[in-house]
C-alpha cells in the first residue's frame, strides 16, 4: 500500500458520547485520520465538536438520523467505522456498509485489541453488573492489585487505552470491565480471563427483539471466557444450565430446585462457604437486599479464582458502600428514609429495590417504558407500597396499568421528578410510610440525558424538600 494511500485512508467513529470521544482521540493518537459522525446537534454537542477539531479531529454533526448517504463523500478512503454502544449494530446504514467489505467494530473491541495482553474480568447481566464490578474493583485494589475499571460505567474502555499509551503501557494486574449486551454484540474479539453473568430477565427488547437473541448475545460473553461464574439463583440461567459452557456457580442456597450444589453459597447461620469450606460471615456486607448477596458471592468466587485468600477478602468487603443510584442511602428526617435507586431502569431491578428496603414504601417512578413484563413489579409494589407517585413520558400508560391490576393505594401523576418529589414526601407524611424510594423501573430519556442526571437531581431534590442536611 502506497504511503499516499495510506494517508487519505479514514477511521470513522460514529457517535459523539463519552465513547465516541475515547474511541476518536484514541485513534487520533496513533496518527490516525479521524472522522466523527453524530446525528444529532445541540449546544452541548457543537462546544464538544470544536474542542475535538482543536485537537484535529474531524466532526460533522448531521442533525438528522443516519443513513449511508452520510458516508458517500469518504466511501472510498474508509478504511475502519467504530460504533459506540448507542447504535444499533443492525442499523440498516452498517448492514450497507458492511456489504462493502468495510471493517466495522465496537468501541470495546477497538480498545481491546491494545489492551488484551492484560487479565481482563468481564462482567455482563441484566441487573447487578454495575455492583459487582466495583465490590471486585474494590476488593482487588485493598489486595494490593493495579487494577482499571471501566466500559458501561466509569472509563470508556478507548480512555482506558489512551491513559496506557501515556504511562508507557504500565501494566495493569487486572481489567474490570463492565459489559452491556450492545457492548457485547459489537465487540466479537473480546475474550475475558474470568466472565461473570449476574442474572437474566428480559431487557432492551426494543433493540434485541426477542428475549433469545438478547440471550445468545450475553452467553457469547462467557463462551469466550476462561473461567466462568453463574448465580444459580437466577431462574432463568439455571434452566438454561445445560445449554451454558462450563463453570463456577454460586448461590444463596447450598441446593435449588434449578442448580444442585454451588460451589459458592450461603448456610442458614449467614456464612459463606467455598465447597465445605467456611470462610466469613455474610454481614460484613453492609448494602441491603437479598440480590447484594448473590453478588457478593460472584465477587468472593472471582476474588478467590485471581488467589486472595477468604480473610482478606473479608476484610475488603467490610468497607465497601452502595454504589451511587443503585439502592443508595440519602438519610432519614423523621422515621422517613430516602433512597436513590435510579439506575433501576427495568421492572425487575426497580422490583428488587422494592424488597430490600423498609415498607411501607411510597415510591416514585417512570420515565420511558421498557418492554418487559411488568405483572410481578406491580405485584411487588401492592405488598411494599402505601402509594405510587408516577411522573414522565410514561406515567399515564403505567397508571392505567396499576389501577387494571387493582392497586389499592394512591396513584398520582406528575409532570416531573420535582413534583413528583414533593408529592411523594406529602404522601409519606400522610401514611406514615417509612421510605421514599426512588426507583423508576424505566429508561431516563424522556427528561435526562442519563440516570446518573436523574439521580443526582433527586439527591438535590431530597436535600431541598425532605430537610436532609
Amino acid at each position: 500500500m502506497s504511503k499516499q494511500k495510506q494517508s487519505n485512508q479514514i477511521h470513522v467513529v460514529l457517535g459523539l458520547g463519552s465513547s465516541g470521544i475515547s474511541a476518536a482521540k484514541l485513534l487520533k493518537s496513533e496518527g490516525k485520520n479521524v472522522l466523527v459522525l453524530e446525528n444529532n446537534s445541540n449546544e452541548k454537542l457543537i462546544n464538544i465538536s470544536n474542542r475535538l477539531k482543536s485537537e484535529g479531529i474531524n466532526v460533522i454533526l448531521l442533525g438528522e438520523p443516519l443513513q449511508i448517504n452520510n458516508f458517500t463523500p469518504w466511501i472510498e478512503s474508509i478504511c475502519s467505522i467504530t460504533v459506540s454502544p448507542g447504535i444499533d449494530w443492525e442499523h440498516i446504514a452498517l448492514q450497507e456498509l458492511r456489504r462493502k467489505n468495510i471493517n466495522i467494530q465496537g468501541e470495546v473491541e477497538l480498545a481491546w485489541e491494545r489492551l488484551k495482553h492484560i487479565p481482563t474480568i468481564g462482567i455482563t447481566g441484566t441487573n447487578g453488573k454495575t455492583t459487582v464490578t466495583n465490590m471486585l474493583n474494590h476488593v482487588l485494589k485493598l489486595n494490593n492489585l493495579i487494577t482499571d475499571m471501566g466500559g458501561n460505567i466509569g472509563k470508556a474502555l478507548s480512555k482506558i487505552a489512551l491513559e496506557s499509551m501515556k504511562n508507557n503501557y504500565q501494566e495493569l494486574n487486572w481489567l474490570i470491565l463492565e459489559l452491556s449486551s450492545y457492548q457485547i454484540e459489537s465487540s466479537p474479539k473480546v475474550e475475558p480471563s474470568i466472565g461473570i453473568w449476574t442474572t437474566f430477565t428480559p431487557d432492551h427488547l426494543e433493540r434485541h427483539n426477542d428475549i433469545e437473541t438478547y440471550f445468545k448475545i450475553k452467553r457469547s460473553l462467557l463462551e469466550k471466557s476462561s473461567i466462568r461464574i453463574y448465580n444459580s439463583d437466577d431462574q432463568y440461567l439455571s434452566r438454561k444450565r445445560k445449554e451454558l459452557p462450563k463453570g463456577i456457580w454460586v448461590g444463596t442456597n447450598q441446593q435449588s430446585s434449578y442448580a444442585q450444589y454451588p460451589k459458592f453459597w450461603i448456610d442458614q447461620k449467614g456464612y459463606i462457604f467455598e465447597d465445605q469450606k467456611r470462610l466469613f460471615h455474610s454481614s460484613i456486607l453492609k448494602i441491603p437486599g437479598q440480590h447484594n448477596l448473590q453478588n457478593l458471592l460472584l465477587v468472593t468466587a472471582a476474588a478467590r479464582e485471581i488467589g486472595v485468600d477468604h480473610s482478606s477478602i473479608a476484610r475488603s468487603i467490610s468497607s465497601f458502600q452502595s454504589i451511587p443510584h443503585r439502592l443508595e442511602y440519602l438519610g432519614k428526617v423523621r422515621n422517613l428514609s430516602f433512597y436513590n435507586d435510579s439506575k433501576a431502569t427495568n421492572f425487575d431491578s426497580s422490583l428488587t429495590g422494592l424488597k430490600s428496603i423498609p415498607n411501607p414504601i411510597i415510591l416514585v417512578a417512570g420515565g420511558i417504558q421498557k418492554k418487559g413484563d411488568y405483572l410481578p413489579w406491580m405485584k411487588q409494589i401492592k405488598q411494599s407500597t402505601n402509594g405510587i407517585v408516577l411522573f414522565g413520558l410514561s406515567a399515564n400508560k403505567l397508571k392505567e396499568a396499576l389501577l387494571m391490576s387493582s392497586y389499592p393505594g394512591e396513584i398520582i401523576v406528575k409532570q416531573n421528578l420535582e413534583e413528583a418529589t414533593i408529592a411523594s414526601i406529602d404522601i409519606a407524611r400522610k401514611t406514615n410510610s417509612k421510605s421514599i424510594l426512588l426507583s423508576p423501573a424505566c429508561a431516563s430519556f424522556d427528561q435526562y440525558q442519563n440516570y446518573e442526571e436523574r439521580g443526582n437531581h433527586f439527591k438535590r431534590l431530597v436535600k431541598q424538600y425532605g430537610e436532609i442536611k
